[in-house]
């Protein structure tokens, strides 16, 4: 009866063993955010499945480098420079996360007044002088389009020969189309009292969001006017009106004077950009692509789990709309400081699929977001679910016995009936639960006994109570070690 009982015993320790081994789940995203993305690179969190938080591409927004004058995205809430080189003024301007053409916000002028700003001294309208070189672009989608609209205007003056020479710049609506003015802005041009117009071919159509880019480039004379990259008018500002075999009259501003977008405007405005450069080739290629057509890309943080842990499958909610797709990819290791953008390498997966030979102590998953054709949709990853197994810890053996003796203590226990054990560690110390001994000739606490189930500690003191408990480690990897055994004590002594 003893024998029967102690071999169901032993086949229940084992089958509870086994049971431990059972794929286990990390989840990121979800209920719980996104809190453990180490890199985000055109994408941004947005709303995903049941109202929970999604990854997914963010829109093609206008973006500072060092040729930008002026930039407002609306995205923190104001109409603010993001570059800091202007200051406001005056601001009338509501920001509106409705119907945004790019990022989550953009600017409501409803025709009372705007933003008004004032340039530093490093700014084309903060100092006098020429200024080369320039674009002025914008996203506009009007409620109306109806004459004497302005989107854009700036007002100086500057003294030629002791004649004071009064200067503008206008962006506003005549006749269904968008004109833009500069009177006295090019230095000696005096055809048509010294103005030059360019005006949209289109007819510009409310309650649709358009591209405006107006250019001059300082090395051609070429002033030409664009909407979603398509060339709408142009004027060499030279004095034979060519591209050749004339001089070319530079843009000077005279008196510095404050900038106003939509002080006679109703409806809405993104991504307001003044380039220190004319960026001929960027403007061209400006389309009403609402992603970037290369897509975006997240990567979580090393994610620690348990040494020889097997990565078995990833699990994803995601939304692909038609054309668009989600690419994931993995990579694993024992440490990951040293790990760079390509090593170790990623490893493409499949979603919900079965995965391979991916072992290690810490893992790393990366998801690739491709936009459709026209760069008009974005995929959505609400939830990333992790299915990794891990090596068992192995069982104690499940009894130990002491034996105290001169200035030793022998410590004797059965073998595991875990056949994952690959050897066994000896704690000990001097108070019960803690394990800091360090005064045994064979060791500090813990003693890598290795295979053996029995072993003397010496070098003890006589007379001294210490305390004693073993765990098994694992044969496949060393550094998984299971529970402790019950604690024994013993006191060494001459007898």
């Amino acid at each position: 009866m003893n024998r029967k009982f102690s071999l169901i015993i032993t086949v229940l320790c084992i089958f509870l063993n086994s049971a431990f081994s059972q794929v286990k789940t990390l989840t990121l995203g979800g209920k719980d955010g996104w809190p453990h993305l180490q890199k985000m690179d055109g994408v941004v969190i947005g709303n995903g499945k049941f109202g929970y938080d999604a990854v997914v591409l963010a829109t093609n927004s206008r973006q500072a480098d060092e040729f930008t004058d002026i930039l407002l995205d609306f995205e923190n809430g104001s109409s603010q420079d993001i570059t800091g080189q202007y200051a406001i003024t005056k601001d009338s301007m509501i920001i509106s996360g409705d119907d945004p053409v790019m990022g989550k916000a953009s600017g409501l002028s409803r025709g009372n007044g705007g933003v008004r700003f004032r340039g530093s001294r490093n700014t084309i309208f903060g100092r006098t002088g020429s200024c080369g070189s320039f674009t002025i672009e914008f996203w506009l989608n009007p409620s109306i389009a109806e004459n004497g609209e302005i989107v854009f205007s700036w007002r100086s003056s500057r003294t030629v020969a002791n004649y004071p020479l009064y200067q503008m710049i206008t962006a506003a609506f005549s006749g269904n189309r968008l004109q833009w003015s500069f009177e006295n802005v090019f230095n000696g041009y005096v055809d048509n009292d010294g103005e030059i117009s360019l005006s949209s071919y289109r007819t510009i159509v409310p309650d649709k969001w358009m591209h405006h880019a107006i250019s001059f480039d300082q090395e051609t004379g070429l002033l030409e006017y664009r909407i979603n990259g398509l060339l709408e008018s142009l004027k060499y500002v030279t004095t034979n009106s060519h591209e050749t075999g004339g001089s070319i009259y530079i843009p000077y501003m005279g008196v510095p004077a404050d900038i106003d977008i939509c002080p006679q405007y109703t409806g809405l405005i993104d991504d307001f950009r003044i380039q220190r450069t004319s960026k001929s080739d960027e403007a061209r290629s400006v389309r009403m692509e609402t992603y970037r057509t290369s897509g975006g890309r997240f990567e979580t943080e090393p994610i620690m789990i348990s040494a020889g842990s097997r990565l078995k499958s990833i699990d994803a909610l995601v939304t692909v709309p038609s054309q668009t797709d989600v690419e994931f990819y993995v990579r694993s290791g024992d440490n990951y400081f040293g790990w760079t953008d390509t090593e170790p390498a990623w490893i493409p997966v499949r979603n919900r699929r079965e995965i391979e030979n991916v072992k290690g102590l810490y893992f790393q998953v990366a998801a690739d977001l491709l936009t459709d054709g026209n760069a008009k949709k974005t995929p959505a990853v609400t939830e990333l679910k992790i299915n990794y197994e891990e090596v068992p810890s192995p069982l104690p053996p499940f009894d130990l016995r002491a034996i105290a003796g001169d200035g030793e203590v022998t410590l004797s226990w059965p073998y595991s009936v875990d056949d994952s054990v690959g050897g066994y560690y000896i704690f000990y110390g001097e108070h019960p639960g803690e394990y800091l001994g360090r005064t045994a000739a064979e060791g500090a606490s813990p003693i890598d006994a290795g295979s053996v189930t029995s072993v003397t500690l010496t070098g003890l003191t006589n007379g001294k109570i210490y305390y004693f408990a073993v765990s098994s480690y694992s044969r496949f990897d060393g550094r998984i070690m299971g529970d402790l055994s019950r604690e024994v004590f013993a006191r060494p002594n001459r007898r």
